[in-house]
């Protein structure tokens, strides 16, 4: 098949056309960028313009795509690129890709989206599913939780690079703080299969572990080797802390609302597991470069 992915060149998007290339589909890419760090498909990948604001441009970019495998949004919501600005421009992809007749619209979501969620993200992840749903094209949405693996990762590798520096951790939340990380090669493994599917469905994209916050952090220390004091702290400590070490790195650590989120339970769901990969066996195979430098968050996603 001919399928586009929306933001190859980032972090999820990287390894599902990866994996779509691997399985021999013709790969293309929606993206503002004009190349990826050091050529990551070798030129197998054509770079098509993301141009929201010129819709028939758009949709002619389309033509001939069987599927179109859809990771684009902001994880910030800030100007320029706010949720709403977000939510509009996915609706003008998903009227290109109908005027443009492909067959299927692969999306990835987030877990638990909810218009009647407490946090503007999940409300507008809740939005932008039911413009797809409204948009008349098949399609399957993908709801991970929190995503991990590759070099690229995010949130264990800075949870390591605070624990490799720092004797003592402050860790939030109760037992009702569950997280359920799921691979990210494991997420590409369902869009792959899903683009060659014939039903509109709505699908959790988890792993088989759960952890609460302090059993996540306690886990990164074994990995490492590592004994620290894993110290209880208030929610606003924890934002301090993670603001702090946001203005060191001249990056964003961790919002607010991502640790409300934590303890509201929404990285978590009740369906069983659709990745095989464990995040303890992960990180203990990666364990002598986990943490080892700063993963920079605005780059990314």
């Amino acid at each position: 098949m001919k399928i586009i992915v929306t933001g190859a060149f980032s972090y999820s998007g990287r390894y599902i056309a990866q994996r779509l290339l691997a399985a021999g589909h013709s790969v293309a890419t929606l993206t503002h960028r004009r190349g990826g760090p050091d050529d990551l498909f070798g030129g197998r990948v054509a770079t098509l313009p993301l141009q929201f604001e010129k819709p028939e441009e758009l949709a002619r970019s389309l033509e001939g795509a069987d599927a179109l495998v859809n990771t684009y949004w902001t994880r910030f919501g800030q100007p320029p690129l706010t949720f709403e600005v977000a939510e509009q421009n996915s609706r003008t992809l998903f009227a290109a890709a109908k005027q443009a007749g492909v067959r299927r619209i692969v999306h990835v979501s987030v877990s638990n989206a909810s218009v009647d969620a407490p946090f503007p993200y999940y409300r507008a992840k809740a939005r932008v599913e039911a413009l797809l749903a409204e948009s008349g094209v098949f399609h399957a949405v993908l709801r991970p939780t929190i995503i991990f693996g590759g070099p690229d990762d995010i949130l264990i590798n800075n949870i390591a690079w605070a624990l490799r520096r720092l004797p003592v951790f402050g860790v939030f939340g109760g037992p009702q703080c569950k997280i359920q990380p799921v691979c990210v090669e494991d997420l590409a493994a369902l869009a792959v299969e899903q683009c060659g599917g014939t039903e509109n469905v709505v699908l959790n994209a988890v792993g088989p572990e759960t952890f609460t916050f302090r059993e996540l952090v306690a886990a990164v220390a074994r990995t490492l080797g590592l004994r620290r004091v894993l110290l209880p702290v208030p929610e606003f400590a924890g934002m301090l802390a993670g603001w702090i070490i946001g203005k060191i790195q001249h990056d964003i650590f961790l919002l607010p609302d991502e640790i409300r989120m934590m303890r509201a339970g929404l990285l978590h769901v009740t369906t069983p597991p659709t990745g095989p990969t464990r995040l303890t066996d992960w990180m203990g195979a990666h364990a002598a470069e986990l943490g080892r430098a700063y993963s920079p968050s605005r780059a990314a996603r």
